[in-house]
């Protein structure tokens, strides 16, 4: 793994940044995500949130080493990727309805002009990300760190529950690091962007923002000294 992890890992990217790019198989991807959601959402997000684990582990270790529990850890990330599916849905629906009733300012009409129009999609984008990102995010992120830690007991031979799991992580370094800070700072700004592209367009985007994803999420837990995050 050592030896050809950065061959493997640009290899794999290339290959998926390929497979996005040239527009046979770019076609089929938008079709394919447009009639199976969620397959492709889980598809999407076990394996570029696990590129995202081991190039996390690569800036630690300052090389490749393998990640206990691949297979569950990837199993985990695909159905985060298909909740992830539908919280799109559900917090664009939501705003659009809010700002149908006024709860909201709804969006310029055709006849604003342009930057007007630009301004109004905008401000919908920050609205949805915002919300999202501050209500669904943060619990999405500690449900994914308490099962991900106990991925990480059980694989190294501890026989563990998740009652015992949840005291083990540095809650306040939670609260600080990725709801005060990266939430705020990179989450609501990126899928501010997300929410701005066209429909086929966002799900690439989003794909993409995965790997990244799980590069926050590892990286802020395999820097603890104990590895308890």
């Amino acid at each position: 793994m050592s030896k050809y992890g950065t061959v493997i890992w640009v290899g794999l990217l290339a290959l998926i940044t390929g497979f996005l790019i040239w527009t046979p198989t770019h076609k089929v991807f938008v079709e394919l995500t447009a009639k199976f959601p969620y397959i492709m959402g889980f598809v999407k997000f076990a394996i570029l949130s696990m590129m995202g684990e081991f190039l996390a582990a690569r800036l630690v270790h300052k090389k490749w080493v393998g990640i206990k529990g691949v297979l569950p850890k990837m199993l985990v990330w695909g159905i985060l990727g298909m909740l992830i599916v539908l919280m799109f849905a559900v917090f664009s629906g939501g705003v659009d309805s809010a700002a149908s009733q006024g709860l909201l300012i709804s969006e310029c009409s055709d006849t604003c002009p342009l930057v007007v129009q630009f301004i109004s999609r905008l401000r919908r984008a920050l609205f949805i990300s915002a919300i999202m990102n501050l209500t669904f995010g943060p619990v999405f992120m500690a449900a994914h760190r308490i099962i991900d830690v106990y991925i990480d007991k059980r694989y190294s031979g501890e026989k563990v529950t998740f009652a015992r799991v949840i005291p083990l992580i540095d809650w306040g370094r939670f609260i600080r690091e990725i709801v005060g800070v990266t939430i705020p700072v990179f989450w609501i700004p990126a899928h501010t962007i997300t929410f701005l592209l066209p429909g086929q367009y966002r799900v690439l985007f989003a794909a993409s923002l995965s790997i990244v994803l799980g590069l926050i999420l590892s990286f802020a837990k395999m820097k603890n000294p104990n590895n308890l995050n």
